[in-house]
């Protein structure tokens, strides 16, 4: 049908799709790998992220198996190839529909974990992600078979695959039409409620607790000012708008080409039922020998304009570029520089290296304390650190001594020359308190008490003081 209803040209459009599907199909495999090899600090990896990734990556498979397969698209002269023919249709058809299940329900899962924590103040969990991955990708297996048992695949224009008419709505199109509009209504619905509550926020002149030091309940909605709940709701957008913005991409482009080939697919069915749509383009093919690019304007009532199908297709395979650019960083192209350097870098070269930089860092210290002698210009001690620093003022020519072994050998002090002072020759020593329990102590075997340690006024020993007389007047 389309050799004859689309001019030429249709197949390089369809062509064009299928090798920007292959950088798409790249994109989705750079950013799974960095997820899987990389630190999460580098890639931020989310369940939510690493799923969406997944279902346009294998919605980007229907377009690239085609491609490498190059199949046969007629099984004879009226009739194409089907699932039950060939399995790169079989193949192509699935990985489509499977893909199409898979990102409609992760980008609704992703709004709705969105939408519960902006508006509800719900922080989703464990049970949440168990949730979705259940319902994320058991859905769309139940959906492809389905569409494989009830509907089934044919190459209906182009080289990839599609669900065919017969059952289609029931098992296709309109549960994707449902869970791509609950999408967009809860998507809306956040956005309101971010509107509504930076205008209460302008509107708000209380003073806000947040910083003050005082107690604030950010777990309740009620307890919140204006301001507070602004400032929340728009923390959470700046970390979140990248996954919004995909939301948006992908519910647009599944709902454009849900309605692009159910149109398409009411035309051919209203054409079988009346042949006689047909006939005035029959009637000029028969004229003009089977020249279809004089009758090309007879058939645009009979299938979707071309640029219209062109473009679906391009939208459908730029979601993965499109996955690239908003879910993908920078911090991911480093991390893999670094991961790559530390696995063909010689380690023990590495270490010298480091050896030699701490070293430069100890001559470059200006509080050293090793002086060069005037005789040998040899340090202190150059077996504990190297020779650096000032200079030495002409003095005597004597053995270099702290002060402290001067004093201990000959009883007086040496002002000879220059002297570094040894002030780590002793240690003092630490004499805890009384009182420190800053480490274990076994319990007294008698308990006593001394009124020098409680700073009391003390009395003779023998006083004795009538508990019951003392607040008399």
């Amino acid at each position: 049908m389309t050799d004859w209803a689309y001019p030429d040209e249709f197949q390089t459009v369809g062509l064009g799709a299928q090798w920007v599907s292959v950088i798409g199909v790249v994109c989705c495999v750079f950013l799974l790998l960095s997820w899987a090899a990389l630190p999460v600090e580098k890639t931020f990896r989310h369940y939510l992220s690493i799923s969406l990734t997944t279902a346009v990556l294998l919605m980007s498979l229907g377009f690239v198996i085609p491609l490498a397969a190059q199949p046969e698209e007629c099984f004879d002269a009226i009739t194409p190839n089907s699932m039950a023919t060939s399995s790169v249709c079989a193949s192509s058809g699935s990985f489509l529909i499977l893909g199409g299940w898979a990102g409609v329900l992760w980008v609704f899962l992703r709004a709705l974990s969105l939408h519960l924590q902006i508006c509800w103040q719900v922080v989703v969990g464990r049970n949440f992600m168990w949730f979705s991955q259940a319902f994320g990708w058991g859905i769309p297996i139940l959906g492809v078979v389905f569409a494989i048992v009830f509907s089934g695949v044919s190459f209906r224009f182009g080289s990839t695959c599609h669900i065919n008419h017969k059952n289609s709505l029931a098992d296709l199109w309109i549960p994707l039409l449902v869970f791509a509009g609950l999408t967009i209504i809860i998507q809306f619905a956040t956005f309101g409620y971010c509107i509504k509550v930076y205008l209460a926020s302008l509107a708000d002149n209380s003073a806000s607790t947040e910083g003050s030091g005082l107690p604030s309940y950010t777990n309740s909605i009620r307890t919140m000012t204006p301001k507070q709940a602004y400032r929340r709701v728009r923390r959470v957008i700046e970390l979140q708008w990248r996954g919004i913005a995909i939301v948006l991409i992908i519910v647009t482009d599944v709902i454009f080409f849900s309605i692009v080939f159910v149109f398409q697919d009411n035309t051919v069915e209203s054409v079988k039922r009346d042949q006689s749509i047909a006939g005035e383009w029959v009637a000029c093919l028969f004229l003009n020998k089977g020249d279809k690019k004089a009758c090309l304007d007879k058939a645009s009532v009979l299938v979707v304009n071309m640029p219209t199908v062109g473009a679906v297709l391009f939208l459908l395979a730029m979601n993965g570029i499109w996955l690239a650019l908003l879910l993908g960083r920078w911090s991911m192209v480093t991390g893999w520089r670094d991961l790559i350097m530390g696995l063909f870098s010689d380690r023990s070269k590495r270490e010298f290296v480091s050896v030699d930089a701490r070293l430069d860092d100890l001559k470059k210290d200006t509080r050293s304390y090793e002086m060069l002698s005037r005789d040998d210009g040899k340090t202190m001690d150059d077996s504990v650190t190297p020779s650096i620093v000032t200079p030495v003022s002409p003095t005597a020519k004597l053995p270099l001594r702290s002060p402290t072994s001067t004093n201990r050998d000959s009883g007086t002090s040496n002002n000879d020359g220059r002297r570094t002072p040894d002030y780590f020759g002793h240690t003092a020593r630490y004499h805890a308190p009384v009182r420190s329990f800053s480490s274990p102590r076994p319990p007294p075997q008698t308990v006593t008490w001394d009124a020098r340690e409680a700073y009391a006024r003390q009395g003779p020993e023998d006083q004795y003081v009538n508990p019951l007389g003392m607040n008399r007047i």
